[in-house]
């Protein structure tokens, strides 16, 4: 039989997985979706996919925006690059932070 603080333990450790898996794929998605702004020259923005990742890297990057974000520069790609990079990093200091908290 399980005990409550087994069942509690159980738990903790299935939430701080997902919260670690979320992070890292809101940190991918501004990581690639800034590499797609970065080499636009190449890249098919109307590919579903492509569309996608950048839709979900503009939701998830808070106030490290492309357009109006921390820094602003005068090309797209480096504008994007830095917020969205920066973006990514907070997303991972974040996991760690709380998927920490949930496995102590």
């Amino acid at each position: 039989m399980a005990t409550a603080s087994g069942t509690l333990t159980t738990a903790r450790g299935y939430a701080a997985t997902i919260v670690r898996v979320v992070t890292i794929v809101f940190a991918v998605a501004l990581l690639l979706g800034a590499a797609f702004v970065a080499f636009g020259d190449v890249i098919n923005r109307d590919n579903m996919i492509v569309s996608f990742i950048l839709d979900l890297a503009g939701a998830v990057d808070g106030p490290f925006s492309r357009e109006d974000g921390v820094f602003s520069f005068d090309g797209e790609g480096l504008t994007a690059v830095t917020n969205w990079g920066l973006a990514a990093v907070v997303w991972l200091v974040i996991g760690r932070i709380l998927t920490g908290l949930l496995e102590r």
